[in-house]
């Protein structure tokens, strides 16, 4: 079992940066792949970043790449994300999640690969 804690959202001006932070508990942390998903008021969750367990692949969503960074510390069971030029369109609940897999050759971008997820945290950026 994995249980992560999202924090960082808040209220940015557009143009702004946060800086989003996700805490997992246990002592299981560097064996999953961590990543990003977003959901907007009426829209469907979607993936925003990925990293896999040992921080040496991230992948991005078009809308996030350039923009957002991905990093994770290990020793510290946390994963983040920067973001950097903020839009009004980044406005959504951040969630993070934790996904395992068997093959290092995939790349897990979309929810179902996840088995862990955080509560969320809300990000607004106004114009």
């Amino acid at each position: 079992q994995v249980q992560l804690v999202e924090s960082g959202g808040g209220l940015v001006q557009a143009g702004g940066s946060l800086r989003l932070s996700c805490a997992a508990s246990g002592r299981t942390f560097n064996i999953y792949d961590m990543g990003w998903f977003r959901q907007a008021p009426g829209k469907e969750r979607e993936f925003v970043a990925t990293i896999s367990r040992r921080g040496g692949s991230t992948r991005y969503a078009d809308p996030a790449e350039g923009r957002f960074t991905i990093s994770r510390d290990n020793a510290k069971n946390t994963v983040y994300l920067q973001m950097n030029s903020l839009k009004p369109e980044d406005t959504a609940v951040y969630y993070c999640a934790a996904g395992f897999k068997f093959s290092q050759e995939v790349t897990l971008t979309s929810e179902s690969s996840y088995s862990y997820w955080g509560q969320g945290t809300q990000v607004t950026v106004s114009s």
